[in-house]
Parts: C-alpha cells; sequence; structure tokens
C-alpha cells in the first residue's frame, strides 16, 4: 500500500504558506530590530543505576551526564532566527554494562551509551545543535520556519489554564515526535514547519529528516528517516479544553538496518525493504473547575496506524485514557491522578502482517521516566499524586503496573533512530508471559532562584514473569538521579 501523507502534507505546507490578510489581529511593532540575545544552558546529572541480574551480582554502576547549549538569537521585522550549538559529554561510563548475552541487552542507560559511542566511558562532541530562519506573516503568529530545529508533537497551542499545560507537557506531547531533552544527544530535525494561528485554533503542518543523536554524541549528521506531520488543534469551554485531530507519516530508508520485531533473525535479516507508516490520531485534555474547591481533568490519546513494515503490511493502534481531581484550595493543591494504555502487540510472528504499534520517534522518558520499557506492545494502569508544598518545590510520585499486550511479541524499549547504523528501538523476547513489572518512582523540583533548578529522581523496579525469565538471579532494578539545570539570556547589544 502506498501511503499518500507525505504529498497531503507538501500540499499543506504550500498552501498554507500564504500570507493571511493583516486585518486579523494587529501585528506587533517590528521596525526596530530586537537586542542580539545570548542564551545559555548548562545541565549536569549524577546517575545511579542497578539494573537486573541473571549473575549472582546486580549490575551497579554510576556516571555523569554533562550538557551546554549557547544559543544567539535575534528578530529583525519579519524574521526572527536561532543558531545553536550544544556541547555533551558522557563520563565514567561502565564497560561492563552490555551483557554478552543477546536476550540481555543493555543493562540500563550507561550501558547504552557505552554501545553507541565505540566502547567509550568518556565519549564527548560538539554538535549544530539548531539553526532556523523564520518569516511571519501579516498575521504574525502565522509563520514558516526552515533549517534545523526541535519539534514537538502535541504542543502547537499553549493553553493558559496550568492544569491543561502540565497535561499537555507532561500526558500528551512527544508521544509520537519529540527532542529527547533527557538524553544527553537529544534529537533535531532539518526541515520546514508551517503553522497558521487564529487564537482559538492553530494548523501546523512541518516535515523533516531526522538528525543522529540521543545516546549518541555526535549530533551533526542527518539519517535516511523523514517524517511529515499535520495537526488541527483548537481550545474550547473557555480554555478548559483543548483538542487536536493530527496524521504522521513517516519512512525509514535505511535498508542496511536489520528491524526490531518478534520474527525469526533470519527473516529479519532478509528484510532490506524500507519501513513506511501512516498514523492518524486525535486527542483531547479537559481541566474544569466543578467547585471553587475541586477541579477534574480528563485526557483521551488514540492513534491508528497502517503502511509497510518492510517486506509485510503494518496494522496497529494505541488508546489511552486518563482522570483526576485537584484539590485548588488546599494549599499545596494535591492533584491525584490515574488511567491505563493499551498498545497493540503482534501475536504471529510468522504471518505477513506487523501488527506492533510503533512509536516513531518519541521522547519515552516523558511515559516511562525510569525507561526499562516504552509503548510499544504495552499495556498500563498507573496512578500518580502530585503536590507543591511551596511555590518553589513540586513533588510528583506514581505508581504504575505495566504488561505486554501479546506474550508472542517482545519487551521493547528504545525510542527512534538515533544513528546510521542501529534500528534504534531493542527487543527481549516475552517467553509466553505477559506480566512485565510494578514501578513506583518519586521525583522532587526545586526552583532555586530564577536561573537554577535542582531535581532529585529515585525509581524502583520490581520485575514480573517477563523479567524473570531473562533475569532470574535478581528481578529488581533501581535508577535515581540529581541534577542542576542552569539557564539564562543575556543580550548582547541594543535597538537603535
Amino acid at each position: 500500500m502506498t501511503l499518500r501523507l507525505p504529498a497531503l502534507v507538501s500540499s499543506a505546507l504550500f498552501f498554507f504558506a500564504a500570507p493571511v490578510s493583516e486585518a486579523q489581529i494587529p501585528s506587533p511593532d517590528i521596525s526596530k530590530p530586537t537586542p542580539l540575545t545570548v542564551s545559555v544552558w548548562d545541565r549536569q546529572r549524577v546517575n545511579v543505576t542497578q539494573w537486573f541480574s541473571a549473575t549472582p551480582n546486580a549490575e551497579q554502576y554510576a556516571h555523569v551526564d554533562s550538557l551546554l547549549r549557547i544559543a544567539l538569537q535575534q528578530r529583525i521585522k519579519r524574521i526572527d532566527w536561532t543558531a545553536e550549538l550544544s556541547q555533551s559529554s558522557e563520563l565514567w561510563l561502565p564497560d561492563d554494562a552490555v551483557s554478552p548475552v543477546p536476550a540481555q541487552g543493555h543493562l540500563g542507560l550507561g550501558g547504552t551509551y557505552y554501545a553507541h559511542n565505540g566502547n567509550n566511558r568518556f565519549p564527548a562532541a560538539a554538535s549544530f545543535k539548531q539553526g532556523w530562519l523564520r518569516y511571519h506573516f501579516a498575521h504574525d503568529s502565522n509563520t514558516i520556519r526552515v533549517g534545523r530545529f526541535e519539534f514537538t508533537d502535541g504542543t502547537e497551542i499553549k493553553p493558559t489554564d496550568k492544569s491543561l499545560q502540565w497535561l499537555q507537557a507532561n500526558r500528551i506531547s512527544q508521544r509520537l515526535i519529540g527532542s529527547f531533552g533527557f538524553s544527553n544527544g537529544q534529537r533535531s530535525l532539518d526541515g520546514v514547519e508551517v503553522k497558521v494561528n487564529k487564537g482559538s485554533w492553530d494548523v501546523t503542518a512541518m516535515g523533516a529528516r531526522a538528525v543522529q543523536g540521543v545516546f549518541n554524541m555526535n549530533a551533526n549528521p542527518e539519517l535516511d528517516v523523514d517524517a511529515q506531520y499535520l495537526a488541527w488543534s483548537r481550545t474550547a469551554a473557555k480554555q478548559h479544553v483543548l483538542v487536536r485531530a493530527f496524521a504522521i507519516g513517516y519512512h525509514d530508508g535505511r535498508t542496511g538496518v536489520t528491524k526490531v520485531d518478534n520474527r525469526s533473525q533470519a527473516a529479519r535479516t532478509a528484510d532490506h525493504n524500507n519501513i513506511r507508516i501512516g498514523s492518524y490520531g486525535t486527542s483531547m485534555i479537559a481541566a474544569v473547575p466543578v467547585s471553587k474547591n475541586v477541579k477534574l481533568d480528563g485526557l483521551f490519546w488514540g492513534v491508528l496506524q497502517n503502511g509497510r513494515w518492510g517486506v509485510q503490511d503494518h496494522r496497529a493502534g494505541a488508546v489511552a485514557l486518563e482522570g483526576g481531581v485537584q484539590f485548588t484550595q488546599v494549599k499545596s493543591s494535591p492533584w491525584i491522578r490515574g488511567g491505563f494504555l493499551r498498545a497493540t502487540g503482534d501475536e504471529n510472528p510468522n504471518d505477513n502482517t506487523h501488527n506492533t504499534y510503533f512509536q516513531v520517534l518519541p521522547t519515552p522518558r516523558n511515559y516511562a521516566r525510569f525507561p526499562f520499557f516504552n509503548m510499544m506492545n504495552s499495556k498500563e494502569a498507573f496512578v500518580q499524586l502530585m503536590d507543591k508544598p511551596t511555590p518553589k518545590l513540586d513533588i510528583r510520585t506514581d505508581l504504575h503496573f505495566l504488561g505486554l499486550t501479546s506474550r508472542n511479541d517482545l519487551w521493547y524499549l528504545g525510542g527512534g533512530p538515533l544513528d546510521k547504523t542501529t534500528f534504534g528501538y531493542t527487543g527481549r523476547p516475552a517467553n509466553g508471559n505477559n506480566s512485565l513489572a510494578t514501578l513506583y518512582d518519586i521525583s522532587a523540583d526545586y526552583q532555586v532562584t530564577a536561573r537554577l533548578a535542582l531535581t532529585a529522581y529515585y525509581a524502583h523496579v520490581w520485575g514480573k514473569d517477563v523479567v524473570r525469565a531473562i533475569y532470574p538471579v535478581n528481578t529488581h532494578a533501581q535508577f535515581g538521579f540529581i541534577e542542576m539545570n542552569y539557564r539564562f539570556s543575556l543580550p548582547l547589544q541594543h535597538s537603535h
């Protein structure tokens, strides 16, 4: 089946690039250029991991993530631009966290960084992170952007309600396309983005090629992987509801890279055809005050997929449903939420159809804060509590019950293409089991000053049948980190 989505998005890019009448909304004063500004983001993180074990001693190690991003930005009349460099380093990576047993794989993020940087314990690289020009039409929020940029799906409109902002950032965005901001290499795209906005609604179209990065410190070269995105978003009910409909085209032309699925090694090695997948979905988030003391929230997200998975047909889908209650008049504003996710898995590795839901180019860590799993072939139920004891401190704790949809498929990890030689997702056999794990985690975010923020995170995993079949000696895992973020922007010149 040939997908027509790329052509559709290309047409939309041409159509929506047309100028919009200036009579709609008055434009800002653009007669004077804004100051040339330098922005700096410095992130330092110390990670500690204890991974599941199949040997008498569990794999335990610590390593350091270091990331520095420096950007120049300016607006001159109808054009604004950004040029940004990043310098990423990994320090003291473990050299024994990649198991010789294929089913056991990388023993946590330390092993993943080590394997994707030439088995180097101290990899570092400077990268051209972003470099783009954006033109603003007469209606200033209607824009076209060209170059290298970061893109996250689901963030086309920024709601005014703070609860909706949290739901959008943490429970809707980056499920299918994200910047992979938690990793050190992160993800950029080379392409074009067009936005047409009229207050309560927005149309966004994007077409781009993925850039190497994520766990590879060298985030410079393009990959033979491209995506096209088209979304319509709208706020309703006095900004308490945000709805979106979207379509995504995805193509992976790295025909020399072995795909990860539940077929035999021989079948996968012989499959050199491209991957071409269309994803079509909708989402809705709502945060509605029902009294002076209580606000209720709800979330729906669903997607269907079709296309070609190499030589196989691809048919898959996923759905998430969540809700919660927030006590707004309590000093710390406690917020209790719960929900479930179900994503399709493949029941028959020997037929001609691939039924495993595919995440495209996401940021998995938003939905797997200890990223030993992702949404593929996944079923999940969770409860979470957020609390704000002081204006500067945010506390969040989650409890997740994780399983696999199909016992004949794999336990999947990863977040998409990151270099030219590896698929970007890994899979471990389910061995006829469905029960994966129970995950408990807790985090604290403290805003020390306007520029400095600190984060502490801890997670504990109790592995179930799927984990036990691969790591029989120790089915528990733990992960924690302490992180510092320092950001500032400084004008280098003043407007004349």
